[in-house]
């Protein structure tokens, strides 16, 4: 598996990590909330030297209940962001995470190398659209709702079916529409409760059957602190239990916070499969 990000052709077989920078004020894990320019930099700085494949810049706090904001000020948020940390580290490949076409298309053309989009394409009818024009990868993920009302929109009547099901027709629509460098993100935490996570986390293996590269996102998530009783500040030894779950499942990317623990799962449990 590869994906074409700016014409580099980024090798999957083995897994990926990419560090998360959130560029808002109120993102759940407060250590993760970086505002200011030096701040934006040097957490990029330190995540490029511990090794992470992609940085995702995301300036809309998706956690659930969190404020609706308007699309000018995400852009505000994420446009210097990506600007500054491209002047400083040109050949950073950085995925934009946004539902908004006009957030995508922007961050795009300002470097942006892939769109991480929480919706899958349901919340901005114009966003698969905008993808197949920009030709970079997507990373479509499984929710139901919006980030405001998610937690009330978890009944499942078979949960791995209805995932299934939900990307299938979204892959078909992406490939109808030109899209063809496609990451799939199950959404712990997304429309889900806790009973969920784990048994989203326990049959993960069944959606390599999509053929396509899936990516997980349990880092220091309310599945981890919640059942260890403990803060998201002290959840990085959970995260990286449930990180190597996910790689012996066939993780090809992980989507971290800490990235040095992140590539230390990668080094040993590839040790395993060799």
């Amino acid at each position: 598996m590869f994906l074409n990000c700016k014409g580099n052709l980024i090798d999957l077989s083995t897994p990926k990590v990419m560090g998360i920078l959130n560029i808002t004020p109120d993102s759940f894990y407060a250590e993760s909330r970086k505002v200011s320019e030096k701040s934006i930099l040097d957490t990029a700085e330190k995540m490029l030297t511990e090794g992470a494949d992609f940085l995702d810049i995301g300036g809309y706090s998706s956690r659930p209940g969190a404020k609706d904001i308007s699309e000018e000020e995400e852009l505000q948020r994420v446009l210097p962001a990506i600007r500054s940390i491209l002047s400083e580290f040109p050949e950073a490949l950085i995925s934009i995470d946004t539902f908004r076409s006009k957030i995508a298309e922007a961050s795009v053309n300002y470097g942006a190398s892939i769109i991480n989009d929480i919706s899958a394409g349901k919340l901005d009818e114009r966003m698969l659209n905008t993808v197949a024009k920009l030709q970079v990868p997507y990373v479509m993920m499984h929710m139901k709702g919006s980030p405001q009302n998610m937690k009330e929109l978890n009944q499942y009547e078979d949960l791995l079916k209805e995932i299934i099901f939900y990307f299938s027709e979204r892959i078909n629509t992406a490939r109808k529409l030109g899209i063809s460098d496609i990451i799939l993100d199950p959404g712990f935490g997304f429309a889900k409760n806790m009973q969920q996570n784990f048994e989203l986390l326990s049959k993960f293996e069944l959606l390599n059957n999509l053929n396509l590269p899936v990516l997980a996102g349990v880092s220091r998530k309310s599945m981890i602190w919640k059942t260890l009783k403990v803060e998201p500040s002290e959840a990085l030894n959970g995260s990286t239990s449930l990180n190597t779950v996910a790689l012996l499942k066939g993780a090809k990317i992980l989507r971290v916070h800490d990235v040095k623990e992140a590539k230390e799962c990668i080094k040993l449990t590839g040790e395993l499969t060799n």
